[in-house]
């Protein structure tokens, strides 16, 4: 037989009774509110900058495609007047044809490019210019003395036949790339600059904007090889061992 509660006075003591704290609960969801706005903004404001810095590499890939089709017209120019694109050799004949104060006895892009303006080809530095890390601003367009083509006023590389110039027996071959992969000699390119496009300057005045593949090579043509693969099956064919000058990054000591 179960036994009935005894019932309790009215002044006897009660259990505590837990009630919400309204203002701890609402605190709590404008706090959750506004961490989900931030966070909002800043994806936005992440997506917004990833667009600029790409709308501003797709516009730096379009200077480099305008500059190199006007390389690659002075090129011509110079190749008509002298029989040969720049190399050593013609370094020599414009040495001993003109008297010029630029020094044209360099090994580096610069170098050898510095001969259109020696020839009188060139009357600015615009054409060899591309935004690179090596090239981060627009030449001076200072071209006298030491200052015409100094260190990091040119983007594009240049390609030769070892110490001769390329010849022109095959418009498709390429003349000139940017932007390489610190500015070294190998075919590795930085895909950072011109929105993951490598422009190449071909013998026929066309520039083309490749792609770059995740390992920084660009392939040429059709085939799987890259820029500086020759042989039988390439642009190259066998009698041609392309060498790539890459563009001087630091002056040499006075």
């Amino acid at each position: 037989m179960s036994t009935a509660p005894l019932p309790q006075s009215p002044d006897s003591p009660q259990p505590p009774q837990t009630q919400p704290a309204k203002g701890t609960t609402r605190s709590l969801c404008i706090a959750g509110k506004v961490l989900v706005c931030m966070l909002a903004i800043a994806v936005l404001a992440w997506v917004a900058v990833r667009s600029v810095v790409r709308m501003i590499a797709k516009g730096d890939q379009l200077v480099a495609l305008r500059n190199g089709q006007s390389l690659m017209l002075a090129m011509n120019d110079f190749h008509a007047e002298f029989g040969s694109f720049p190399d050593r050799k013609t370094a020599q004949h414009l040495a001993a044809m003109i008297d010029t104060q630029l020094d044209l006895s360099g090994d580096s892009a610069n170098d050898y490019f510095r001969q259109l303006i020696a020839a009188g080809i060139c009357k600015s530095e615009d054409p060899f210019f591309s935004v690179t890390p090596y090239s981060p601003y627009p030449p001076d367009n200072v071209t006298t003395g030491k200052y015409a083509l100094s260190a990091r006023e040119v983007g594009f590389g240049y390609i030769m036949n070892g110490d001769a110039a390329i010849g022109i027996d095959n418009p498709d071959r390429i003349i000139a790339v940017t932007p390489l992969l610190n500015a070294s000699a190998s075919d590795d390119f930085d895909p950072a600059p011109l929105a993951g496009k490598a422009v190449v300057v071909c013998l026929d005045t066309t520039t083309k904007a490749l792609p770059i593949r995740e390992d920084h090579k660009i392939v040429v043509s059709g085939t799987h090889t890259t820029l500086l693969d020759y042989g039988a099956h390439t642009s190259w064919g066998i009698a041609i061992k392309p060498v790539l000058k890459p563009p001087k990054t630091q002056n040499r000591n006075p």
